[in-house]
This record gives C-alpha cells, sequence and structure tokens, in this order.
C-alpha cells in the first residue's frame, strides 16, 4: 500500500488540487449556496407533476400532463434504474455539490486522456485546466445546461479509452470504452454524442488510412472490433434510453411532418431556420483569441465611463430630446440605453459569452502545428476546421448545408454553434502535444525557439492589430444595425447628427473594450512564450515550467471565466425552492378539486416558449425543445395567429388567464365551453389526410363532431353514428400514466379523450380487456365504446421502455464483468512483467 501511495502520489496531489481549484471558484457553495440557472428552473417547473408523483408513489411516471396537453416524460425525468450508469451519473452530482462535480469531471477526464498519452503529470494537470475551463463549459454551466456539461466531460476520457485500445490494451481500453461511452449516452445529450462521433469517424478513417499504408489491416480490424464491441456494449447499458428516444424523437418536431399545406414545413427534421438559428458568426469565432472582440455576452451594458454613456449624462441628448419629450426625456433616455448600447454586437439572436479557448492554448496550438509530427496533428487540425465551418450555420451554409441536407440525424439538432465544444477539446490537445515533443528532445533548440516565435508573432499580431487597428478589419456594428438606427432616428426626430453621434460612440466603446482584451491576450501570450522558450532553453526546471504554465492558463482562463459564472450567480437554496411564486389566480384555480383540466396563460408573452405556468397547472402552453410534432402543428395553425376556441375547448382549457395591459393585474376567466375529459359525440367527419383534418379542426363543434382520419375507418361500426348523446362517461381516477372512466351507455357510442394521442405506449382496457382507440380531432384520443356499464383504463406502459430496461440490466451486467475482466488482465500482464 505505501508503495502505491509512493508511485501514484504525484497523481494524488494532482486530484487533491484540481478539488481545491473547483471548491476555490465555487466558493459559495460553501456557504450552502446554488448557481441559479435559468434552464434547471425551467426544468423544474417541467418536471412539478413528475416529482409531485414520484413523491406520493415512490416511481416517477412516464408521461406528464403538464406541457402541451401531455406528452412523454423522457426528456424532462425519467428513473432508468436497471441502468447501471444512473448512479454512476448521482455520483457526480451527489458526492461534490453542483456544479463542482461537473468541472472535477472535465478535469478528471481531461487528466486522465493526457496521462494515457504518456505526458508529464504537471502538464497533463495544464492540459486539463486549458480544456476544463473553456469559456463554453462554463457558460453552459451557468445556463443550466447539466446534460449537455456532463456528456462534454466524458468527451476526453472516451478518446483516451480509444487510445488505449490502439496501443494494443484491449481489454482495459474496450472496457473502459464501454464504461465511459455508456456514462455518456446516460447523459442524455445525443446532441453532443452525435458531435463526438463525427470527430471520431474522422480520426477512424486517418488511423484506417496509416493501417492500410503500414500494411496493418488485421491488426486495425481487431482494433476496430474492440471498439465496436465497447460502443454496443454502452449501447445495450443505455437501451432503455436510446429505444424510448428514438421512438419518441420519431413523433417530435425533429420527425417527419403531417402536413403538405404549409410549403416552408420541412418533411423530416428541423425547420432548417430553425436549426441554424445560433450559427456562430465567421469573425466571430475570433474570440477563440480576443474573449471580448465581439462584446461578450448579449444584454451587457457599455462601460459606464465609456463615450457612450457620457452622451447620454452630459447634456448632449438631453438638449436635443427635451424640447420634444419634455417630462418624459429621462424615460427616452433610458430606452436609448437599454436598447442601443449593448456590448455584443455579433449576428446571434442572444448569446451567453464567447467562445474562448485561452491565449496561451491558442498560442500553442499554432506552436503545435509548426512542430507536432504525429500524424493527430492532421486530425486535430481538419477536424477542427471542419467542425469550425459546421458551427457557421446560416453564415456560411456552404458545408453545413450538405450535411444538413444529407447526413443522417444531423437536421434534429439546433445551435449548431455548439458543436464547437468538440474544438474546445482538441486545440489543448494539439497545444499539449506540441509541448511533449518539444520536451522530449528530439528537435534542435535553434528550431524550436524559431517556431516558437513565428507562433507568438502570428498570435500575438493579430492581437496587436486589434489594439492598433480595430476597426480596418472588425465594424463592431452589429446585424441589426439598421433597424437601431431607424428606431434612433425615430426616437430623436430624424436628427440624423445625433444618432451618428450616439453609433458612433457605441462603436467607440465596443473598440475600447476590444483593445482591452487584445491588449490581456498580448501579455498572456508573452507569459506564455516566456516559460516555453524556458523550457527549452533550460532556463527553467521541467516541472517548474508545467507548474507555472498550468497556473497561467488557470488565470487566464479563471478571469474570462468569471464573468460570466461568478458568485453573483449565486443564491441561497431557498430562493431556489422558493422560486415560483404563486398569484391569487394560480391560488383560484388550483382551489378547483377537478384532478384533470387545462389552462391557458396569455400572460408570458408567447405562451410556448415558458414553462413557469405549468409548475401549478396543467397547460396548453410551455416549453420543451423536444415537443410533439403533431401538437406543435395544431399550435402553429390553431393557436398562434389566432386563437382558435374550438381547439381550447376540445383540450378541455377550463381557465384562460389574463393581464390587464394598464394596471398589470392578472385575471382569470372560467371557459364554459370546455369539453371536459371525455364525452360523446352524435358524429363523425371523416376526412383523407392530416391536412383536411387540420382544416375540418378550424371550426367545428368539438362536443357534438369528431373529426377522424378515414385511415381509423376500420375501428368504427358506422350505424352507430348519429345516435345522439345517451348515458354520461366521467373520469373516477387520475395519475399521469393512469387515467380511469366509468360510463354508461344504452347504445354503442363513439367517445372523444381530452388527452393527446401517441399509440407509442398508451393502451386501452374496458373491464380489463385491451380494445382499440383512434386519433381524433388531430391530437385527441377517441374509441368506439360498447353500450353498458363498464370501466375504461388509459395505461401508458411502453415496450421500448419495459423491454428496453431489462435489456439495459444484461447490459450493466455484461459491462461489470467487462471492468473486472479488463483490470484483472492489466494486473496479470503487470504482475509478469
Amino acid at each position: 500500500m505505501n508503495n502505491w501511495f509512493k508511485n501514484n502520489g504525484t497523481h494524488l496531489a494532482i486530484i487533491a488540487i484540481f478539488v481545491v481549484i473547483c471548491f476555490a471558484y465555487f466558493s459559495p457553495v460553501l456557504q450552502g449556496k446554488a448557481p441559479m440557472q435559468g434552464d434547471v428552473l425551467q426544468a423544474k417547473a417541467m418536471q412539478k407533476e413528475i416529482m409531485d408523483v414520484k413523491e406520493q408513489t415512490g416511481k416517477g411516471p412516464l408521461w406528464t400532463n403538464q406541457m402541451f396537453g401531455g406528452m412523454p416524460a423522457y426528456q424532462i425525468w425519467v428513473q432508468y434504474p436497471l441502468n447501471i450508469t444512473t448512479y454512476g451519473i448521482d455520483v457526480i452530482k451527489g458526492v461534490f455539490p453542483d456544479p463542482v462535480g461537473t468541472v472535477l469531471l472535465y478535469l478528471l477526464g481531461a487528466y486522465l486522456l493526457f496521462c494515457v498519452l504518456k505526458v508529464n503529470p504537471w502538464l497533463a494537470a495544464a492540459g486539463a485546466v486549458a480544456f476544463a475551463f473553456t469559456s463554453y463549459n462554463f457558460i453552459i454551466i451557468a445556463a443550466g445546461h447539466s446534460n449537455k456539461a456532463l456528456a462534454i466531460g466524458f468527451f476526453a476520457p472516451i478518446l483516451a479509452s480509444i487510445i488505449l485500445i490502439l496501443r494494443g490494451r484491449y481489454l482495459l481500453g474496450g472496457s473502459l470504452l464501454a464504461l465511459f461511452m455508456a456514462l455518456e449516452i446516460r447523459s442524455n445529450h445525443i446532441q453532443m454524442t452525435y458531435y463526438l462521433f463525427i470527430a471520431l469517424f474522422i480520426l477512424g478513417c486517418i488511423e484506417l488510412y496509416h493501417a492500410v499504408k503500414a500494411k496493418q489491416l488485421q491488426a486495425f480490424g481487431k482494433t476496430l472490433a474492440y471498439i465496436f464491441g465497447g460502443v454496443f456494449l454502452a449501447i445495450l447499458v443505455n437501451a432503455g434510453t436510446l429505444w424510448t428516444t428514438y421512438e419518441y424523437g420519431k413523433e417530435t418536431i425533429r420527425g417527419k411532418s403531417n402536413l403538405t399545406i404549409d410549403k416552408a414545413e420541412p418533411a423530416t427534421g428541423l425547420d432548417k431556420a430553425y436549426a441554424y438559428q445560433w450559427s456562430q458568426g465567421v469573425g466571430e469565432s475570433f474570440t477563440f483569441l480576443v474573449p471580448n472582440l465581439y462584446g461578450g455576452a448579449s444584454g451587457g451594458q457599455l462601460d459606464p465611463k465609456g463615450e457612450f454613456v457620457k452622451i447620454l449624462q452630459d447634456g448632449t441628448v438631453a438638449n436635443v430630446l427635451g424640447p420634444l419629450y419634455g417630462e418624459n426625456t429621462g424615460q427616452a433616455i433610458n430606452a436609448i440605453a437599454q436598447n442601443a448600447g449593448s456590448q455584443y454586437w455579433g449576428d446571434k439572436p442572444g448569446t451567453s459569452g464567447p467562445y474562448y479557448f485561452g491565449s496561451i492554448i491558442c498560442f500553442l496550438f499554432v506552436f503545435g502545428l509548426f512542430i507536432v509530427k504525429h500524424r493527430w496533428k492532421w486530425w486535430i487540425l481538419g477536424t477542427s476546421i471542419l467542425l469550425l465551418l459546421l458551427s457557421f450555420g446560416s453564415n456560411f451554409p456552404l458545408v453545413s448545408d450538405i450535411f444538413f441536407n444529407y447526413l443522417p440525424g444531423y437536421n434534429k439538432f439546433r445551435a449548431v454553434e455548439s458543436i464547437l465544444a468538440v474544438v474546445g477539446l482538441l486545440v489543448p490537445l494539439l497545444a499539449v502535444l506540441a509541448i511533449k515533443e518539444a520536451q522530449d528532445g528530439i528537435y534542435d533548440q535553434r528550431y524550436l525557439v524559431k517556431r516558437l516565435t513565428w507562433s507568438a508573432a502570428i498570435t500575438g499580431g493579430f492581437a496587436l492589430l486589434i489594439v492598433l487597428m480595430p476597426t480596418v478589419f472588425f465594424s463592431f456594428r452589429g446585424a441589426n444595425q439598421v433597424e437601431i438606427t431607424t428606431w434612433l432616428n425615430q426616437i430623436t426626430q430624424n436628427n440624423a447628427t445625433l444618432t451618428a453621434r450616439i453609433t458612433d460612440a457605441i462603436v467607440a466603446d465596443r473598440v475600447s473594450l476590444a483593445r482591452a482584451d487584445a491588449l490581456r491576450t498580448l501579455l498572456f501570450i508573452a507569459i506564455g512564450f516566456g516559460l516555453i522558450w524556458a523550457l527549452i532553453t533550460k532556463k527553467l526546471n521541467m516541472q517548474v515550467a508545467f507548474g507555472l504554465l498550468a497556473l497561467a492558463i488557470l488565470i487566464d482562463l479563471w478571469q474570462v471565466d468569471r464573468r460570466y459564472l461568478s458568485n453573483q450567480n449565486f443564491v441561497n437554496k431557498s430562493e431556489l425552492t422558493d422560486h415560483y411564486k404563486a398569484r391569487d389566480v394560480d391560488n383560484f384555480i388550483s382551489a378547483d378539486k377537478d384532478p384533470n383540466f387545462r389552462v391557458f396563460d396569455l400572460t408570458l408573452g408567447d405562451p410556448f416558449k415558458s414553462a413557469e405556468t405549468s409548475f401549478f397547472h396543467k397547460t396548453v402552453g410551455g416549453f420543451h425543445s423536444a415537443r410533439l410534432k403533431r401538437f406543435q402543428e395544431l399550435v402553429d395553425h390553431q393557436l398562434t395567429k389566432s386563437i382558435n376556441q374550438d381547439v381550447l375547448d376540445m383540450l378541455n382549457t377550463r381557465y384562460i388567464i389574463t393581464q390587464d395591459q394598464q394596471n398589470g393585474s392578472y385575471k382569470m376567466q372560467r371557459n364554459q365551453t370546455a369539453c371536459g375529459n371525455a364525452w360523446f359525440v352524435q358524429s363523425v367527419q371523416y376526412v383523407k389526410n392530416s391536412d383536411e383534418e387540420m382544416k375540418a379542426i378550424n371550426s367545428f363543434d368539438a362536443k357534438k363532431e369528431a373529426i377522424v382520419d378515414e385511415s381509423y375507418k376500420n375501428l368504427l361500426n358506422s350505424k352507430i353514428l348519429g345516435t345522439g348523446q345517451e348515458g354520461f362517461i366521467k373520469l373516477t381516477t387520475y395519475t399521469p400514466d393512469h387515467l380511469t372512466y366509468e360510463y354508461s351507455t344504452s347504445k354503442d357510442v363513439v367517445a372523444v379523450f381530452s388527452e393527446i394521442y401517441y399509440n407509442k405506449g398508451w393502451k386501452m382496457y374496458i373491464d380489463g380487456v385491451e380494445k382499440p382507440y383512434f386519433r381524433a380531432d388531430y391530437v385527441l384520443r377517441a374509441a368506439q365504446l360498447e353500450a353498458g356499464n363498464h370501466k375504461l383504463e388509459f395505461i401508458f406502459h411502453p415496450t421500448s421502455y419495459y423491454v428496453g430496461e431489462n435489456i439495459s440490466l444484461a447490459g450493466s451486467i455484461l459491462l461489470v464483468l467487462g471492468l473486472g475482466f479488463g483490470f484483472y488482465s492489466e494486473n496479470k500482464k503487470k504482475a509478469k512483467a
């Protein structure tokens, strides 16, 4: 045991330093505070019904009616107890307070990668810091993209596992690949996993080329077998997650369109404009080196001591606006400050901050391009360029459109700029490889110093140009400059001179911001140059040089990260617990004892872009990026341009919340025509397809008539139509995934239920016997019911989940056995050696 500590003392010390760094950065967690994360709060509202049921029964339901009339809970919150990696994710999230565990995952995963590359431990620590503290990795934590952060955290250990396999350590590498890939998939951010696979596929092609060239195809085939075996085992472990996601994904806004009447609607996948909405600006990519070149985060206001604020306060604007606005002049000036004075001037509709890889790391990346001989240099460079081009999206569609139109699955994802998360690993990877090769003594000292100088001249020279001639290369005027200028002309009553002075002041402040960061970049490049020069010329001990390098990289990235995730992001946990405050109208509606009705809240701006109301009620609206396609089509055609009362009625919308525009008070209107939980209809109107079905519900009496696609004709007996509404049907017990009704009728009837149709798991039983049901009114369930007094149940029991869980259990057992055998064989090899 003493020998073990002696042999691993450096690693343990570095891990301890990582823990200290994380707690130092997130020091508020030591006071019991937690980050205020917008997406986490939205998720809390989405999950409210699920968590309430889980608290009552011990098991979360697989369906929730809290948003969009009802949807599977697969992408909101679902338990997968037979998947062993569920407990692995719980450990990462539970051992350390959020978000310490996530950043430790970044650090430890990258440290493992660099150690597998046989890098000096202190240099590996520097590389781990460079990857972990890349600004995007902290920005997504601030936003609350927890699953995305976890998925990115497993990038490095997955690559480390593949390297072990490539080196012939098949059993250890294969078992670790299965583990880390399983954890990656369980993180449940398929988009990030997909982007990683693009990079790994390119690596595989390069390795295949060299295997062919070296006539080592047999060895490469064995390597591929272990890689595929590890990935296959990871898929088995996550069978429940992947099966439900695949099945559900085809029915969401990422799936095939049901309509042909809207020519702008894509036949399958996301709308391109929606998918490309967050595209990286071409020029904006220089923020990799100079973070505030494009102003940082949108919404950030310009320097209070800058030119813009100065002309707002020194009377320049007031002297012109005073005669126009009188006592309202102050309000007009505040409007200019809020609407025109944004730091950010890029093309994105909004951003939480730039992609900043670090001044020192970018400098060393260029150094790596000059000196690294390892073939992975070309993989890193080629993949980085491709991913960068793909991140441009609508700003450079030539490449992106090819992938969007032809690469299977690529058009399922939005915010294409996030593909740069993979580049955030590749850039420090080449930087560390450069230092390793410089340290290995395979190059002449003069050769290295010359290339190091070239690298500093390229990166530092660009930063110097920003300092000296910023407007030669960048306009510092946003994509919305025309709209802002038009608005300023309106508010100044066409005073073009004042408008020009305001916009010039804004540009001047943005230039000052960019210059300050360019000078900062120059300073850190100089520090990095000095340290590597001292290492190459042996002026500094290797361990000291690497330690100082790690510290310099940390300081560089830490300072920028604090702009977007700082102590101000943390609040007392009670503020998170009590974040959603019930209004009087919410309390009134909650007093309604009916267990199942819907609310339509029109006070949130767009009711379909916020889950806030879902914290209190089952809603027609909500927000989720994987909502059902059919319901979204209903929203687009019946509830957006104008609100179709018939559709609200059929969805059993009992309450509509509005807000008085004069005094801001909230009002609640009870919808007297809501159809209820279920009802018998007098007639059925058949339509040929979804287009006609959508058109038919433009105006109809949902209480009396059902609109049904003719493909369901075989499930109805035409003789029962027109028999009236004899008897009754009522909901007697409610849980989200198990609805029980009682009904009585003297004749066979057609019943419509105000529940969302989803045939990938919902089953209907009458007196315990499964019976068929069908879709009506575009999104609802309906069924022909036999006469008499009966008990009817709708139970959500998806095969994809329950069978998938059993497969996950088998995969989990194999994974544990594989890991045990892998480590046993590795120890056996060491013992023989």
